[in-house]
């Protein structure tokens, strides 16, 4: 998730746990806390400037479910040793501290982007997919509660804000697991029908909601995309299909970066070849045709394909912010929440 929401989120389960005099330092030291598992950006980029290395050892061993408990442990310890308000609440510092951070790895959990809770085990990153990695109404359920506690931390009420802005976040998440099922559902009985029941998919929301899904379906010839709000549509899904080149895919499945990429994303991944080049996008993040991720990862040399270092297929990816179309993107969005329309969202798309 993003930055904003885990500050509010781990700054809210310490102000729930610790005394009301303690408040603004739990708030603090949660917030510090819930940002410490994501600086492992900072030592990965230094480590290597390989692309594809870069994003598939983010959230890993800072993610931990083995490791950050162990951390937080360590580091309560040393607070109880030589801090002033640790030793006079231990327990309920203990768990703020542990809570606040555990937060971070359950929550990016929910994303789409994979995190390793269980590293070292060499188990594909777990992949909720259930919360965009930016939720305006999650983030507000915490952060006006945890401004509350912090501006009135003397006052019981807002202690009840906080636990109230807490249960209310959790009441969302369930919310996206209801509508994510019923996504699943509508996807299993429209593939049924077109001989595709046991083709490999996912299911995530769109940018900023939990109302409308976007359904990936991979097939022999390529992946199929479709659309599906909660609130409009019923009947099938309307999927739509794109070509992926699975066969260039295949003859370098064995290079030790594109095995390190199929097992982050397993496998969701458009293969296409331009000018001699096989570039490799992953489907789960951004939207047809601009995919965030994409890397070149060989040349073809007499019809053979020779693996290259690894390159960011775009320098930049496209802004709708920099373009200037973001209120118009977003107009798109609702609309086609309210609406059921035929094709996929696309907020590049012309009218």
């Amino acid at each position: 998730m993003d930055s904003l929401t885990h500050l509010a989120l781990s700054g809210s389960i310490a102000a729930a746990i610790v005394p009301p005099k303690h408040r603004r330092a739990a708030i603090l030291a949660g917030m510090a806390l819930g940002t410490l598992p994501d600086l492992d950006v900072f030592l990965v980029n230094a480590m290597t400037s390989n692309p594809i290395l870069q994003m598939t050892q983010h959230r890993g061993f800072s993610h931990s479910l083995f490791i950050m408990p162990l951390v937080i442990l360590l580091l309560w310890w040393l607070c109880a040793k030589k801090g002033q308000r640790v030793p006079q609440a231990p327990m309920r510092w203990f768990w703020a501290m542990q809570l606040a951070l555990i937060s971070h790895l359950l929550l990016d959990a929910l994303t789409i982007y994979g995190t390793q809770l269980w590293w070292p085990l060499n188990v594909h990153p777990t992949m909720g997919a259930t919360l965009f990695i930016i939720d305006p109404i999650y983030t507000l359920c915490l952060l006006i509660p945890c401004l509350m506690a912090w501006f009135a931390r003397q006052k019981t009420w807002s202690h009840t804000a906080v636990v109230l802005g807490l249960a209310l976040s959790l009441s969302y998440i369930g919310w996206a697991f209801i509508a994510k099922y019923k996504v699943t559902q509508a996807a299993a009985a429209t593939l049924s029908t077109i001989n595709l029941a046991q083709a490999p998919r996912f299911s995530n929301p769109l940018p900023f909601n939990t109302l409308l899904w976007r359904v990936t379906v991979m097939t022999p010839e390529g992946y199929l995309l479709g659309d599906r709000s909660v609130l409009a549509d019923s009947g099938p899904i309307d999927f739509q299909a794109y070509p992926s080149d699975h066969q260039a895919l295949a003859a370098v499945s064995h290079f030790p970066y594109v095995q390190n990429l199929l097992w982050f994303n397993q496998g969701f991944m458009l293969a296409e070849v331009k000018e001699e080049q096989l570039i490799l996008s992953d489907l789960r993040i951004g939207l047809e045709p601009e995919y965030t991720f994409g890397f070149i990862v060989a040349e073809r040399v007499d019809g053979q394909w020779q693996e290259i270092p690894p390159v960011q297929a775009k320098d930049t990816y496209r802004s709708l912010v920099a373009e200037g179309t973001f209120t118009e993107a977003l107009s798109k969005l609702w609309q086609r929440i309210r609406l059921q329309q035929p094709g996929t969202f696309n907020p590049s798309k012309q009218a």
